[in-house]
This record gives structure tokens, C-alpha cells and sequence, in this order.
């Protein structure tokens, strides 16, 4: 067997198992990896990407839901406006915008300083508010839309732009990472099928790497459900902060992409 399948495995697993327990399924970050270690040409990492999020989901969304963490009305109104957002993102990518310079651009403008903000905020807890209700009809409508559309593009699911922004408003990780994660899965379902409809479209290779994308998602579910299983023995001090450092890392490793 390819030894791009078993690395796409072990990258699936390790990643989902860091950062399953704050909401973000992973892809954001299998992202690079897939470009620069194992090949997979552009745009066809965009929804091979989406297939590891359809593959690994389930692992953790099971755990959340065994544990009850999917109560609630976040993840249904999350779900309603990124899944129109994240069909238009897929057909801006396959006849708009080929090239990552521009995402990259705005991912580090908006992760580096928020991450770096709710890592800073987040020792120092005597000044931060949790429990903080949700943004507004409006304001939650906008944001999962403009995500939707985003991770479309790019394949990330959305929720590592979704659950740094929640998180930093105040709102506890136990309600923002489950949340987050079921928007994410049922978005890169959608995503996927868009783009498996474009692949017959265009003349460039559209389709997903299908066999590097379920040895990734194989991966990521068992690491999606160790990560949500851990999720309740951590605090909740360690697990916004582990969200800013990721969110603060993947800024700055587009920002350094972008300039050299």
C-alpha cells in the first residue's frame, strides 16, 4: 500500500485527537499537510479535505451526543446558514478563485490576533466573562454564513474560524465545540457533493483524492472520538486555551506562507 495512505491515516488520527475537544474537526490543519507532504494538487485538496471532515465527524459528533453536549438550538441555527454559504463557496473556488494566497491572507489576519487574544484573556480569568449568551439571530446568521462560504473555498468545515470567534465572546467550550463540530460535518457533506457535481464541470482536477481522503477520515474519526471522550476531564481553562494557540499557530503558519 501507498505510504501516503498510512501518513494520511496517522496525520487524520494525531490531529483530531488535539483538536476534537474544542470543535475543530482538524481539516484546517490536514490542510497543509496534504499539499506539502503528500501531493494532493489544488483545487483537489479542497474536497478531499471535506471528505476527511464527512469520514471523521461521526467519531466525535457520537461521543458529544452520547454525553449530551448536543442540546440545545446552537448547532441546528449554525447549521442553517452555513450549509447555503458553504455550496456557494464551492462554486467560487472551482470557477473564481484557484489560487490559496488570498485565504491565507485573511485566515492570518483573523486567527493570529484572536487567537493571541484568547490565550492571553484566557489566563487571566479573573477578567474574563464565561458564560456569555450567543451573538444575536443576526450577527450568528452573518457569521456562519460568511464561514460557510469560506470553508467551501477551502475545505476547512469552518469550525476553526466558528469556534475561536464563540469562545472569545465568552461562551464555555462544553456548548461551542460540540456546536461547532456538527455545523462542520454537515456542511462538508454538502461541500463534498457540490464539488463531486463541479468535478463533472471542469476540466481541472476537482475530485477528491478519495482513497487519501478516507485513510484520512479513518484516522480522524478515531482521533474525533478520543478527543471528544477527553473533552469533559479537561478544564476549562486548558481547552480555550489550547483553541488560541491553535488558532494563533495556524495565523501565523498562513501569514509566513503568504510572505516567503
Amino acid at each position: 500500500m501507498d505510504w501516503t495512505i498510512w501518513a494520511g491515516f496517522g496525520a487524520g488520527l494525531l490531529i483530531s485527537t488535539v483538536t476534537a475537544p474544542v470543535g475543530v474537526s482538524g481539516a484546517v490543519f490536514l490542510l497543509p499537510v496534504q499539499l506539502s507532504v503528500l501531493g494532493v494538487p489544488s483545487p483537489a485538496v479542497t474536497p478531499t479535505n471535506l471528505l476527511f471532515n464527512v469520514v471523521a465527524g461521526p467519531g466525535a459528533l457520537w461521543r458529544y451526543r452520547r454525553d449530551g453536549a448536543l442540546r440545545g438550538g446552537l448547532a441546528r441555527r449554525l447549521v442553517t446558514w452555513t450549509l447555503p454559504g458553504v455550496i456557494t463557496g464551492a462554486v467560487i473556488r472551482v470557477f473564481a478563485l484557484p489560487g490559496p494566497d488570498v485565504f491565507r491572507i485573511l485566515v492570518a489576519a483573523l486567527l493570529l490576533p484572536l487567537g493571541t487574544w484568547l490565550g492571553w484573556r484566557t489566563l487571566r480569568p479573573a477578567r474574563h466573562r464565561l458564560g456569555a449568551a450567543e451573538p444575536s439571530p443576526p450577527a450568528l446568521a452573518a457569521l456562519a454564513l460568511t464561514v460557510g462560504v469560506v470553508g467551501g473555498i477551502y475545505g476547512i468545515g469552518g469550525g476553526s474560524l466558528l469556534g475561536p470567534v464563540l469562545a472569545a465572546r465568552g461562551m464555555p467550550m462544553a456548548r461551542v465545540a460540540p456546536a461547532t463540530l456538527a455545523a462542520t460535518f454537515t456542511t462538508s457533506i454538502a461541500g463534498a457533493a457540490a464539488y463531486a457535481a463541479l468535478a463533472q464541470a471542469s476540466s481541472g482536477p476537482v475530485a477528491p483524492d478519495w482513497w487519501l481522503g478516507l485513510a484520512c477520515g479513518l484516522g480522524g474519526l478515531i482521533g474525533g472520538y478520543l478527543g471528544a471522550r477527553l473533552q469533559p476531564h479537561l478544564p476549562e481553562t486548558a481547552l480555550r486555551f489550547l483553541l488560541g494557540t491553535l488558532a494563533a499557530t495556524l495565523g501565523t503558519m498562513y501569514a509566513s506562507q503568504t510572505l516567503y
